[in-house]
C-alpha cells in the first residue's frame, strides 16, 4: 500500500499543536493544586500559607500533597488558571497568537530576533524556539529576559501605578535560570539560538545585543517593567514586527496603562487587537515600497 505524502505545512501544524498543548499542560490536563507549589507559594491568603507550609514539610520527606481539581478546557484556553506542572500559564489562545505572529514574520520576511521579557518557566520562549525549528529558520535568536528570581518590589515614587503591588512576594513566580534551561533541554530546544538576559530589565534590556526584533512579547505585569521593556525594545522592532503585551487586559492599571502612555508619547496609532481578554498585540506598520 502506498501512503499519500504528508506536506511540510501539515507536519509543522501537527508539531506546533502538540508542542503548545504540552507546554500549557492541556495534554496532561494538569490542574492539580499542589501544596507547596505555585498556587500556594507566597500567597497572601492565610489558608494557602498554612497549606504551603504543610506541603513544603511533606516534600522534605519525599512526599507530594495535591488537591485534585477538575480540568477546565475553557480556562486553559484563556490562561485563567495556573497549571502546577506545565511550563507556561498563558493558555492556548495566547500560544496560538505567538504561532500566528511568527507565521506572518516568516511569510513576509520581517527581519529580527524574538524576545520575551518575563519568562517564568520558559514555556512561551520554548514555543518560539520550536516555531523557528518548524520553519527551518537558523538565523534568528530567541532571547529570554528575566531576573530569574521573581518580580521587583514596586517603586511607587517613580511609577505610582505600581503602588501596593505584592507580586514580588509571590514566590511561585521565582524560577531559576538553570531550571528554565533544563526545560528547554527536555524539549530538545536548547542550542545556540537561545540566549538568556539575566537581571532586572532596567539593567539588561538597554544594552541587549540584538540588532533588531521581529517579535517582542512583554510579560512583566508592572507598569515599571512594561515601560522599561517598551522603552528599550520597541525602537528596535522591525516594521512588520509584532508587539505582544501579555497583561494588557489582566492588569489595565499597570501594564495596560504603561502601553497607552508609551504609545501616546511616541505617536503610535496601530490598532491594539485583543487576544483572549488578557493579552493583546499590535503590528508595527510595514514600510511601503517607494
Amino acid at each position: 500500500m502506498t501512503l499519500p505524502p504528508v506536506g511540510a505545512d501539515a507536519l509543522r501544524a501537527l508539531y506546533l499543536d502538540l508542542l503548545k498543548r504540552s507546554l500549557t499542560g492541556a495534554v496532561a490536563e494538569d490542574n492539580d493544586s499542589i501544596l507547596g507549589g505555585v498556587r500556594t507559594a507566597g500567597s497572601p491568603s492565610r489558608k494557602k500559607q498554612a497549606a504551603d507550609a504543610v506541603g513544603r514539610l511533606a516534600t522534605r520527606f519525599g512526599f507530594e500533597i495535591a488537591y485534585k481539581k477538575p480540568y477546565d478546557p475553557k480556562a486553559r484556553q484563556h490562561g485563567n488558571d495556573w497549571p502546577s506542572r506545565a511550563e507556561s500559564m498563558i493558555g492556548l489562545l495566547r500560544m496560538q497568537n505567538i504561532q500566528d505572529c511568527i507565521e506572518r514574520i516568516m511569510v513576509d520576511g520581517v527581519p529580527g530576533d524574538l524576545i520575551e521579557t518575563g519568562v517564568w518557566r520558559g514555556g512561551a520562549c520554548i514555543f518560539m524556539a520550536g516555531n523557528l525549528k518548524a520553519w527551518g529558520d537558523t538565523s534568528r535568536k530567541v532571547w529570554l529576559a528575566d531576573s530569574f528570581e521573581g518580580l521587583p518590589k514596586p517603586n511607587p515614587k517613580d511609577y505610582p501605578a505600581d503602588k501596593g503591588d505584592w507580586f514580588y512576594k509571590q514566590t511561585g513566580l521565582n524560577v531559576g535560570v538553570e531550571i528554565v534551561k533544563h526545560n528547554f533541554e527536555r524539549y530538545g530546544l536548547l542550542d545556540e539560538q537561545v540566549e538568556f538576559l539575566v537581571g532586572w530589565f532596567k539593567d539588561t534590556l538597554p544594552t541587549a545585543p540584538a540588532e533588531s526584533y521581529s517579535l517582542i512579547r512583554l510579560d512583566g505585569d508592572l507598569y515599571e517593567s512594561t515601560w522599561q521593556a517598551l522603552e528599550a525594545l520597541y525602537p528596535k522592532l522591525s516594521p512588520g514586527g509584532f508587539c505582544i503585551i501579555d497583561d494588557y487586559g489582566t492588569l489595565p492599571e499597570q501594564a495596560g496603562a504603561a502601553v497607552h502612555d508609551y504609545r501616546k508619547q511616541h505617536g503610535i496609532t496601530e490598532e491594539i487587537v485583543d487576544i483572549d481578554g488578557n493579552g493583546a498585540f499590535w503590528r508595527k506598520t510595514m514600510e511601503q515600497p517607494a
